[in-house]
């Protein structure tokens, strides 16, 4: 089978013809909140709907970049791909039926939230997540401070070409969702009609998962839909304004700094480490995972050294 028969024109890509669209909204977003860039609430955060243009520009820039990395890794995945889709799988679906697009777009929703709730909790893949969250901002500046490497995200996919799925339509359902989570990074939207909450990820959802309280973390992980979150057991009702950002921040607005300080970070501990499983458990445990220590016992009083 000729590549190029499942390899789309580039400009076909739906995030690429909304991106015009994106810049269109972030500028009007960004307009309204000038007034609002320098004041902070009682608790000295920002404004709610704020901006701040360094941190803006740094979004913007890593979004800009991640544009020339995605299309790297989807040429690295489309090989793959083309070869399951022609050699492996036991049956080809055709474009032309709707449920081959149901089974692509759904199962690039199921397989966003499998991908994404492991980039919360093994740090490996953290790391390559993190610097999505790493704003104290919510905004639609925020949704363009994507990642660079979308390696875990390209294995994620494997069984949509498995099951028959044409790998261009893979690669276009992941761009609709793209386009779909740019518009719910926002504070400006409050909450929307209960059934449209209760089915599809909203402004008010997302807000929950970039807050680092106690009660958001690790929660709201669907891309388009929230259903996944309900079925298990990782949904989060918004109660108050989240307090955006990593629980460590990193205080830089150097994007790569940004992308690379916890792949770093995650080096020192396994250098630090002295054993295998403490190793492991730097590379593959949660953020935040500590090897444990077996408490020393006390000598007794009346026993001699």
């Amino acid at each position: 089978m000729d590549l190029l028969e499942v390899l789309p024109p580039p400009m076909r890509d739906p995030v690429l013809f909304a991106i015009p669209f994106f810049l269109l909204l972030l500028i009007i977003e960004w307009s309204a909140a000038r007034k609002l860039e320098h004041l902070v609430d009682e608790t000295g955060r920002p404004s709610s709907g704020s901006h701040q243009a360094r941190d803006s520009w740094a979004s913007i820039s890593m979004g800009l970049v991640s544009v020339f990395t995605m299309g790297a890794w989807k040429f690295l995945a489309l090989l793959g791909y083309a070869a399951i889709y022609a050699y492996i799988a036991p049956w080809q679906l055709s474009a032309g039926q709707w449920y081959t697009w149901v089974i692509a777009i759904v199962g690039v929703d199921l397989l966003f939230y499998a991908y994404h709730r492991t980039a919360h909790r093994v740090r490996l893949i953290w790391a390559t997540h993190q610097a999505h969250h790493s704003s104290r901002y919510f905004n639609f500046a925020t949704a363009l401070r994507q990642k660079w490497n979308n390696s875990g995200e390209i294995l994620m996919w494997i069984p949509l070409p498995l099951l028959g799925v044409p790998p261009w339509m893979v690669f276009f359902s992941f761009s609709l969702s793209l386009i779909y989570q740019f518009w719910i990074h926002t504070e400006r939207i409050g909450r929307m009609w209960a059934p449209f909450e209760f089915v599809f990820n909203t402004p008010s959802h997302h807000r929950v998962h970039h807050g680092m309280d106690p009660e958001y973390l690790d929660k709201n992980y669907g891309g388009i839909l929230i259903i996944w979150d309900r079925l298990f057991g990782t949904f989060q009702r918004e109660l108050f304004r989240p307090h955006y950002g990593l629980t460590k921040p990193v205080d830089t607005f150097n994007i790569w700094t940004l992308q690379t300080h916890e792949y770093r970070a995650i080096a020192r501990d396994v250098r630090a480490a002295t054993g295998l499983r403490d190793r492991l458990g730097y590379l593959f445990g949660p953020p935040g995972w500590q090897p444990t220590r077996a408490p020393q016992t006390a000598t007794p009083a009346h026993v001699k050294p």
